[in-house]
């Protein structure tokens, strides 16, 4: 079915562009979810929206739409949601390494991903390098538990939105909205982050419409693990309230463990496994955030 009517509305110019109700947001993306939309319209609605830009209530009706479409996990434990769609540029990248620590503490674990660049290093084949599992499919988790699951898993059309990326060079909102998604039913705590400081605004007045538990930060290269090098702000949302969990502090770190020669995957499982074993010092910046998503968790 036909997008037009709804990328003339969003279409208009940065000026004259209006914004979506929660129930249109929904069903246009909905239909984008399903598949039949041409590339065209796919196109045109996602430089529509770039430059539009998202609103809380349109983010909603996304969120809406993408988990009425996707399996929803169960857990004998609370769960930690960890969205990784960034990867690594200069640093390593240390999402597993989060998820193996929380998970040692009791925890269950779903980090959900995919790769939709080619310039950056993801870690989904770092989680099987860990011996932890990438599911092919939905099935309950285990207290102590990390897995990995693609996006594919969750959603196609889904994961064919985020691969516009490839084609036409900008994200769009699949690349918001991946980062607000939680695919779990029961007791769950988001931890996700936002690359540019106008989003703590935008992705915090989402979390307050939705009443969702989430730890949010600027995290490292994007990438929802505190950067090893220095304590980020950090925002935490129980029931969509909003509590400032820490103020970001200046400087460096002290004692930061000597960083890899590469960020490549296997010189960075092997960095992890030094950390987890105890020959290396897990970062402090990391050792804080895991002891805050636990305080966290124990609010839910």
């Amino acid at each position: 079915m036909s997008i037009a009517p709804y990328i003339k509305e969003i279409g208009r110019g940065k000026q004259g562009a209006r914004n979506l109700s929660r129930e249109q947001a929904a069903d246009l993306w909905g239909r984008l979810l399903e598949g039949g939309v041409t590339d065209l319209e796919v196109g045109a609605f996602c430089i529509a929206m770039r430059v539009k830009g998202e609103t809380d209530q349109e983010m909603a009706g996304f969120l809406d739409a993408t988990h009425a479409r996707m399996p929803k996990f169960e857990a004998d434990a609370p769960v930690v949601v960890i969205p990784s769609y960034n990867g690594a540029r200069k640093l390593p990248v240390l999402t597993p390494l989060l998820a193996a620590l929380l998970a040692r503490e009791g925890l269950s674990v779903l980090v959900h991903g995919m790769a939709s660049e080619d310039r950056r290093v993801f870690p989904q084949e770092m989680f099987a390098m860990l011996g932890m599992a990438v599911l092919e499919s939905p099935r309950r988790l285990m207290a102590g538990e990390a897995v990995f699951v693609p996006t594919v898993v969750l959603n196609q059309g889904l994961h064919r939105l985020l691969e516009v990326r490839r084609v036409i060079g900008l994200r769009n909102p699949a690349h918001a909205m991946v980062k607000l998604m939680n695919p779990v039913v029961g007791k769950s705590l988001l931890v996700t982050s936002y690359t540019h400081p106008e989003y703590l605004e935008s992705m915090g007045a989402t979390f307050q419409l939705l009443h969702t538990n989430a730890l949010l930060l600027r995290g490292t290269e994007g990438e929802a693990v505190a950067d090893l090098r220095r304590h980020p702000r950090m925002d935490a949302f129980i029931d969509g309230k909003h509590i400032l969990v820490q103020e970001a502090q200046p400087g460096s770190l002290s004692g930061v463990p000597e960083l890899p020669p590469s960020i490549d995957a296997a010189t960075t499982v092997t960095y992890t496994k030094r950390m987890l074993s105890g020959e290396l010092a897990v970062p402090e910046s990391i050792a804080r955030q895991v002891r805050h998503i636990l305080d966290l968790c124990r609010q839910l």
